[in-house]
């Protein structure tokens, strides 16, 4: 009996510690970069990307069109750090990113902006393992499991933007 209680004392832990949700986190060299652009616009907010790293969020200045850029990921000159209160409004986005997505060859998710009506720039860095994605703001023409990340980066653009 006082061994099954010793057992029982050790394994509890374990049990409730593997239960938890592998949410991610952001370390040294992490970072998330997530925009919107529209292609039939103008002024300053038809393209905004950030980056957000363990410690900052900043953003990009060069505001160019995700699908313009000639090579495989954006490259965007994040010189704009933006304030702390913004910073923690948005660092938790990092744990609505689909994890489904590390599963699609496709870089390409839907028709973004075909109808002026949008799209997204997700990269995501993590532990190593480099992906970005242009994501459809039409929701009808991607699959359900990334609407709420969808919602929650337009959620999170507009806080930064107030």
């Amino acid at each position: 009996m006082r061994n099954l209680l010793r057992y029982l004392i050790l394994i509890i832990p374990i049990l409730f510690a593997s239960c938890k949700s592998e949410e991610l986190v952001l370390g040294t060299s992490d970072y998330l970069v997530f925009g919107r652009y529209y292609g039939e616009c103008m002024g300053e907010s038809c393209v905004e990307i950030f980056k957000l790293q363990s410690d900052k969020l900043l953003e990009d200045t060069l505001d160019r069109y995700p699908m313009a850029v000639s090579t495989l990921y954006y490259n965007g000159k994040y010189v704009t750090e933006l304030s702390k209160q913004k910073f923690d409004s948005v660092k938790n986005i990092v744990s609505y990113f689909p994890k489904e997505l590390l599963n699609v060859t496709d870089r390409v998710i839907g028709q973004p902006d075909a109808g002026d009506w949008g799209g997204l720039y997700i990269e995501y860095n993590f532990g190593g393992v480099r992906r970005c994605w242009l994501l459809d703001q039409m929701k009808s023409n991607v699959p359900a499991e990334y609407h709420d990340f969808i919602d929650k980066v337009n959620e999170k653009i507009d806080i930064i933007q107030k």
